[in-house]
């Protein structure tokens, strides 16, 4: 067997629509249901499969980008955060091969690395109903495991785990998204 190892970071991004203007805030889209269907079954199931977070974002308006004051959290807010958070993991993981959520193997996620008893209850309904593939169970355990460590739990509870499903199985827009416990 061939190895060619690799670590990167895949970040997808697609206009919701062969025109790209769709959107919940105007109507300038005219693009019929059959071509938006057709248009985002483009992207393959399998493929789809190994992204972990999926956001739909509204376009920003001009009101938007002149606003004065809200401007959400700083870059060196937010980075710290994460620091702690990669510091939190890699002592949960000293002594394993690995340093990062990502890199832990779904066997071991589900063995050794357990989420607090009781909170993948709704993500096991989403793997009974199809939503979600075995591999989709994992990645939503992982992703619990990296909100765990932002937010300071010892393990992921069920609202870590919530909002883990909620960015695996994609955020609508106009959805308010539960992430406001991260900051």
């Amino acid at each position: 067997m061939v190895r060619f190892p690799a670590r990167f970071l895949m970040v997808l991004a697609a206009n919701p629509c062969p025109c790209g203007r769709f959107s919940l805030r105007d109507s300038l889209c005219e693009c019929p249901p059959s071509a938006i269907r057709r248009y985002q079954s483009r992207l393959s199931g399998p493929l789809l499969d190994r992204v972990d977070l999926r956001v739909e974002v509204d376009p920003v308006t001009r009101a938007q980008l002149t606003e004065p004051g809200a401007r959400g959290e700083s870059t060196a807010t937010v980075a710290d955060r994460v620091r702690q958070a990669r510091a939190r993991a890699a002592a949960r993981l000293t002594g394993t091969p690995w340093r990062t959520n990502s890199e832990v193997p779904g066997r071991e996620l589900r063995s050794r690395y357990q989420a607090v008893a009781g909170a993948m209850d709704e993500a096991e309904r989403n793997l009974e109903r199809g939503v979600l593939t075995a591999r989709g169970i994992d990645r939503v355990l992982r992703v619990a495991w990296t909100v765990a460590d932002l937010v300071g739990h010892d393990r992921p509870d069920a609202t870590d785990v919530a909002l883990a499903l909620q960015l695996r199985t994609g955020v609508p827009r106009g959805v308010p998204m539960a992430i406001g416990a991260l900051t």
